[in-house]
């Protein structure tokens, strides 16, 4: 019979502490397949592996693609790069970036709800945004066990509440109350695995195909939306997965809600900047024209050059006030009901 081994854990800011203080607390006779997804700089070089090994619960590293899967390892999602497996085998890719992150949770727990089902324990630790929320889901819905970080006790709580609020988890927990707990469930028996849904396996699927052609069915996966990828521009297509809405392009860039609002935002801030510059230039050549009318003795013309000016430099103060109090002017528009900002870090 199956057993529930395999560990899956998704975490952002504030995570790397969250992940030494668990598998620090780990009990030395509990093992597991552990795969770990921890959003960081796309640098060439990680200690992040050394770090988890140092916890002392079990060895840790980077995967290389092709490598079968290691039981009883720490498989580390490796910069600037999704992590995923399919037939044992661990898959590294440079996709396109999911929730303007990679490594990406959402792709690996998709992955191994796929590949494994039941014997999937997801855990979704500190961290902003949502990315996550949809890959907890979908190990739920393959017969895995689901379970959060406490949001009161994690150094920056909107991973985990946000998981919570789209999926019915099994237990939300404190670091304190989660060592023993996955002791107590790795190696349990795994229930029989549901069926896999069609939809979940296309789009799966996606990263795998790094710079290939997605899927050609993955345009089923949802209906075409108003909206555009910040990151290629081309149409994004609406997701209803339960209660998620998600957003995906053809090419396989992915945003959750909170994540697409980011990206837009941070759109808007640049095209102000441009703006801003623009009309800087416009009043330096419209000053400049007004100065060589006067010296010509065209008192009206160099009028109304100067006129234009002004009019310009109230463009310009206006922008300047607004790009002064981006977190009180742009992000007003991009707020979650319950009123937090969406860009704590």
């Amino acid at each position: 019979m199956d057993t529930r081994n395999i560990l899956a854990l998704g975490a952002s800011a504030g995570g790397v502490t969250a992940l030494q203080r668990l598998f620090s607390a780990m009990p030395a006779d509990t093992t597991a397949t552990v795969f770990v997804v921890q959003h960081i700089a796309p640098t060439r070089n990680s200690v992040l592996p050394r770090l988890l090994e140092k916890a002392g619960w079990l060895p840790a590293f980077h995967p290389e693609d092709g490598e079968e899967v290691r039981e009883g390892w720490i498989h580390v999602a490796p910069p600037d790069h999704h992590l995923l497996v399919r037939d044992g085998r661990l898959l590294v890719r440079r996709g396109a970036k999911e929730n303007r992150t990679r490594p990406a949770i959402d792709p690996l727990f998709r992955s191994l709800a796929v590949e494994y089902g039941p014997r999937v324990i997801g855990v979704i630790l500190s961290g902003t945004l949502d990315d996550g929320a949809a890959g907890l889901l979908a190990v739920k819905r393959r017969g895995g066990i689901a379970i959060v970080q406490d949001p009161a006790s994690a150094e920056w709580p909107d991973m985990p509440r946000n998981a919570r609020e789209h999926v019915a988890v099994d237990q939300c927990v404190t670091l304190e109350e989660m060592a023993p707990l996955l002791a107590r469930l790795l190696g349990t028996p795994a229930p029989p695995a549901p069926a896999l849904p069609e939809e979940m396996a296309v789009e799966a699927q996606i990263p795998e195909k790094e710079f290939n052609t997605v899927p050609a069915d993955s345009d089923r996966l949802g209906t075409p939306s108003v909206f555009s990828c910040p990151d290629c521009g081309g149409n994004l297509y609406e997701v209803e997965d339960g209660s998620l809405l998600r957003y995906r392009c053809k090419v396989g860039h992915a945003y959750s809600p909170q994540a697409l609002a980011s990206a837009n935002h941070d759109l808007l801030e640049r095209a102000l900047w441009v703006a801003l510059r623009a009309h800087e230039d416009r009043m330096i050549l419209f000053k400049r024209m007004s100065e060589k009318a006067r010296k010509g003795g065209h008192d009206r013309v160099a009028e109304r050059w100067s006129n234009a000016a002004v009019e310009v430099q109230q463009s310009i103060t206006l922008l300047r006030g607004v790009l002064s109090r981006p977190n009180a002017v742009l992000d007003d528009a991009l707020l979650p009901p319950d009123g937090e900002s969406l860009h704590p870090e």
